[in-house]
Order: C-alpha cells, then sequence, then structure tokens
C-alpha cells in the first residue's frame, strides 16, 4: 500500500497543482499567482526527502513550462535550486512552527522567482519593478492552509 498510495497521492497533488498554474484569472492578478506547484515539491521534499527526486523535480518543472507557455527550463532551474535547498535544509526546517515555514517559504519562492526572472531578462522581457517577487508573498501566505491540506491527505493515505 505505501508505494501505490504515496503515488497516487502524489499524480493527484501535482495534476491539481498544474491546473492551478493554467486556472484563468483576472489580468490584475497575473503577477500574483502562487507557486503551487513548488509549494507542493517544497512540501513533500522536508516531508519525504529520501523521495525526492532531482531528475523527478526537473521534470515537473519542465513540465509546467510547457503548460504555461514559460521559457523551458525557466520553472525547471528554480524548482531544483530550491529543492536542492530544501534538501540540505529539511531537518532544520521540520522543527519550525508553520509561522516560521512561511517566513521561509517567502525566501525560496523569492529565489525560485528571481530565478525565473533571470531567465526571462534573457530571454527579452522582464518583470517591471519588483513585481516579479508577487508569489512569493502569495505563496507565503498560502503555505499554512496548503501545509495542513497536504499533511490532512499524507495522514489520511498512511504515506510515510
Amino acid at each position: 500500500m505505501f508505494g501505490g498510495a504515496y503515488r497516487w497521492v502524489m499524480a493527484c497533488a501535482v495534476l491539481v497543482a498544474l491546473l492551478l498554474a493554467v486556472y484563468p484569472l483576472p489580468l490584475e492578478w497575473r503577477w500574483a499567482r502562487p507557486s503551487v506547484l513548488l509549494l507542493l515539491v517544497i512540501y513533500w521534499s522536508v516531508t519525504l526527502p529520501g523521495r525526492t527526486s532531482l531528475t523527478l523535480v526537473w521534470c515537473l518543472g519542465l513540465l509546467e513550462d510547457l503548460i504555461t507557455g514559460a521559457p523551458l527550463g525557466q520553472h525547471a532551474l528554480g524548482m531544483v535550486i530550491v529543492t536542492f535547498i530544501c534538501l540540505q535544509t529539511y531537518q532544520r526546517v521540520r522543527n519550525y512552527g508553520v509561522w516560521q515555514q512561511t517566513g521561509w517559504i517567502f525566501v525560496l519562492v523569492g529565489i525560485s522567482q528571481l530565478t525565473a526572472n533571470w531567465v526571462y531578462t534573457m530571454s527579452g522581457t522582464k518583470a517591471p519593478g519588483l513585481y516579479f517577487l508577487l508569489p512569493a508573498v502569495t505563496s507565503a501566505l498560502l503555505w499554512p492552509l496548503c501545509y495542513r491540506l497536504l499533511e490532512g491527505l499524507r495522514h489520511r493515505f498512511a504515506v510515510s
């Protein structure tokens, strides 16, 4: 049951995250879209670091690039960098409270967004001002809800 539950829960969560990445939002909110797939990857890499693969994270990032129409490698590069940081610091982050983790999420998603802005700049476009950091704010604010939801799923399906 362990292998099957882990795979199904992860696949369904990734599918929902990818759907939320392309869910239509008003133009005023396009810069503030939270990075749900990145939140999911951060959660799984902190809670189950032995099951997290940088290759899988790279493939998920490329899939998000293809689905959202972003330059190829933009999300993949940011997600791999953030996952590597999470795999190096997961023992410390596990001991943080949810609100302390929220600050850490802001930093991690900010790193991913800086990488994305770098890729955008290399392709000839860039975010005006500091708008590219808005997903870090919205993702950090979404983290407590996301954390509780994913913890509930993990315990319900006995994923460990």
